[in-house]
């Protein structure tokens, strides 16, 4: 516990010193999922409530191919019932309830909810598409242009609406067919040589890497080659402040309203934005 305080003191410390006028943005990742029921009307509306206006969320899409909002491919984990969404119809889906007692969430219903507010400037839609063999080339193709075209019917002027991926070929096929499309892509490893030189061989602009590995010249590195550095996790006070530290433009939080608190109380000097 000692050594938690003493490396949140000095990230603190440091990220004081520079980053006097630094400008991040926070958004909630799932609708902040350890705080609220991730994925569900009750999340993203607890987070609104808060304060937020930027989020993160995940669709798949069921046997009959519908597009619903769940992260996991089998339901185990986050409803009362079992069963892998790609092999589920909507019935069956709209039949269960989160370990909470929510629905499950379709995108319709999310999107719906966004137009209803008409202030969210940021949110990030993730093509969930593994296991890669639940989306063979054609299913993808159909996954991808019933995405596209819901996100985008209603998208606010101004708004940043981010189709985000760690599938290259769900990329590759958005970015061919809707050039201009707003993406960024997904890593599990760290904004470093290798990652910068991904995303700029792709023609994408924003990259989402991981806290972990990477370094303050790794990311102006990224800065300097055009890119738009997000990074994850965000499960702590400290990671917000690790990432603030590091110079991210873009931190998701699972924690929301408690690191608006923090940043509010203890970093009033960080120009963040939610």
């Amino acid at each position: 516990m000692k050594r938690t305080i003493f490396t949140l003191a000095a990230i603190l410390m440091a990220v004081s010193a520079m980053a006097q006028d630094q400008q991040v943005r926070f958004f909630s990742h799932r609708g902040g999922r350890m705080e609220y029921d991730e994925n569900t009307i009750p999340a993203f509306e607890s987070s609104y409530k808060a304060g937020y206006r930027g989020f993160e969320t995940d669709i798949r899409m069921t046997k009959d191919g519908k597009l619903v909002i769940l992260h996991d491919s089998n339901l185990t984990r986050t409803t009362d019932t079992e069963g892998v969404v790609e092999e589920m119809t909507e019935a069956e889906i709209r039949k269960a309830r989160t370990k909470k007692g929510n629905k499950v969430m379709f995108l319709d219903e999310l999107m719906d909810w966004l137009d209803s507010k008409g202030d969210v400037t940021y949110v990030e839609f993730e093509l969930k598409t593994s296991p890669l063999d639940l989306y063979p080339e054609d299913r993808l193709r159909e996954y991808c242009d019933m995405l596209y075209e819901r996100v985008t019917r209603n998208k606010p002027a101004g708004a940043t609406y981010l189709f985000t991926s760690s599938d290259y070929r769900g990329l590759r096929y958005l970015q061919q067919k809707y050039p201009g499309v707003q993406m960024l892509l997904i890593t599990g490893k760290p904004c470093n040589d290798e990652t910068i030189a991904l995303c700029k061989a792709m023609g994408i602009d924003r990259l989402g890497a991981t806290m972990d590995g990477t370094s303050r010249a790794a990311v102006k590195k990224a800065h300097e080659q055009g890119l738009i550095v997000s990074l994850w996790p965000g499960q702590s006070v400290a990671d917000a402040m690790l990432g603030v530290y590091l110079g991210a433009d873009f931190l998701c939080t699972d924690i929301p309203v408690e690191v608006m608190n923090y940043m509010k109380a203890n970093a009033p000097w960080v120009k963040a934005s939610y």
